[in-house]
């Protein structure tokens, strides 16, 4: 099976001594003698909002075994731009929006006119900064691309009134599972909690510091959004209600991790960053972070690898809509495996996002395992109408099942009864449009000996 990594001594030595290199897209040539170290910082021009896409330009150009430097912004900075955008040159070119212009016209997978509701180019069809794509040298449909996450850490805020600080948003909105089920007035209603970490690592939970309750913005351009509708409307926070006494007492435990991460799908040009699929996408699954390894299925030549939606705490469902939302930079390395190399390995047959850690293997379900194909035309629409808990669970049930067949050589009766006595199936997320049920099963149930 594959092996996971973690950021021990041998890899920090790694880390020093290989070649920094910025972004750039460049031809592929022989691969160096060691692998290159790769920058791509978070700006205006190295991300795209909203969207996954096989004609995105590459941001960088890689070969297995090299590793990726990848900043990454969360689209819900300007929920509080002076934490969270000011004094940070990258995040003020991303969040820039004037009465004529804006940092990043298209967010999202919608059309550019937004001809659809009049939200904005792209219409929100998708929310999540994702910095990239990679593009891996040789890789094409049929391959598996293994992505080790090496280490990640938050972006320190850059305005200098809160040193050693960073933030995150939490919004609790109308596409969170809970919306239509509220006992308190005003209902419906959206509520932001802003919540405060230290960014240097040395406290390991957040605390809350304020929440509000979303009242209609006018964007820039003069959009009235009487809901949280498109990505990144700038708050003004003279029109808001802070409440500073919320969850008084209480730390939440830091959880760093991607919660959209994937390669770019095969079957459209634009497709919607919200609903994970067997490319992976916004997975929101807290266990993938540092000393995580991931396995997707190659779509499209060279992969296109992005990541992003960064989070620094989420619990199982993402019930609200939303983790906390922060800002957070990551050191990946990018494997490739051809897949004339795969029989006879675990990964033979992968079309799902499989993830490893030190101590367990995670399958991903879905409501649709494809839903690009499974839904047809309208696929990218109708996916938030039909989406159920059973059939993402019967999905999970499904990939456990060949997981434990083909890389333990059970029989099917053997990996049911072990399923049911040692598999913890949880719900990933109801928040996506395509829910989401993962499956875990510990690497140590398989260390016993013969008798």
């Amino acid at each position: 099976m594959p092996h996971s990594v973690t950021r021990n001594s041998a890899t920090v030595a790694l880390l020093t001594l290989i070649t920094l290199t910025s972004w750039a897209e460049t031809d592929c040539g022989d691969a160096p003698n060691s692998p290159t170290h790769h920058l791509i910082p978070a700006n205006s021009e190295t991300v795209h909002w909203g969207y996954f896409s096989k004609q995105q330009a590459p941001r960088a150009t890689v070969h297995s075994g090299d590793l990726v430097t990848l900043e990454t912004l969360t689209h819900h900075a300007n929920d509080d731009a002076s934490r969270m955008v000011q004094g940070d040159p990258g995040a003020e070119s991303v969040f820039s929006w004037a009465a004529n212009s804006k940092g990043v016209d298209r967010r999202g997978a919608g059309p550019m006119d937004a001809s659809a509701y009049g939200r904005g180019a792209g219409e929100g069809f998708g929310v999540h900064i994702l910095t990239g794509p990679v593009y891996v040298c040789d890789a094409e449909p049929g391959d598996v691309l293994e992505v080790r996450i090496l280490d990640l850490h938050p972006r320190p805020s850059g305005n200098p009134e809160y040193p050693g600080k960073t933030f995150g948003s939490n919004a609790a909105a109308w596409w969170g599972y809970h919306y239509n089920d509220m006992i308190e007035e005003p209902k419906p209603r959206e509520v932001i909690t802003i919540y405060e970490l230290d960014a240097t690592g040395a406290r390991d939970w957040a605390k809350a510091i304020y929440n509000f309750r979303w009242v209609p913005q006018t964007d820039p351009y003069g959009v009235v959004h009487k809901t949280i509708d498109y990505p990144g409307v700038p708050v003004d926070h003279s029109t808001i209600t802070k409440n500073s006494n919320v969850l008084a007492r209480v730390r939440v435990p830091i959880r760093l991790h991607f919660g959209t991460m994937g390669v770019a799908p095969a079957e459209a040009d634009y497709v919607d960053s919200i609903p994970p699929g067997y490319f992976g996408g916004n997975i929101d699954n807290w266990r993938i972070g540092k000393g995580g390894t991931m396995y997707y299925p190659v779509a499209v030549p060279g992969a296109l690898l992005s990541a992003g939606d960064p989070h620094a705490a989420q619990g199982d469902s993402e019930l609200a809509g939303t983790a906390i939302e922060t800002s957070l930079t990551g050191v990946l390395q990018v494997l490739l495996h051809k897949a004339e190399d795969l029989a006879d390995t675990p990964l033979e047959g992968l079309d799902y996002p499989l993830l490893e850690t030190e101590s367990e293997w995670v399958v991903h379900g879905f409501s649709y395992a494809n839903y690009l194909t499974a839904l047809g035309e309208a696929a990218q629409s109708d996916i938030y109408s039909k989406s159920s808990i059973d059939t993402a669970m019967r999905d999970a049930f499904r990939k456990m099942r060949s997981f434990l067949m083909t890389t333990q050589g059970l029989s099917e009766d053997e990996a049911i009864s072990l399923m049911s006595v040692a598999a913890d199936f949880g719900i990933t997320q109801v928040v996506d449009g395509n829910w989401g049920v993962h499956g875990v099963i510990e690497k140590r149930l398989f260390n016993g000996d013969s008798d």
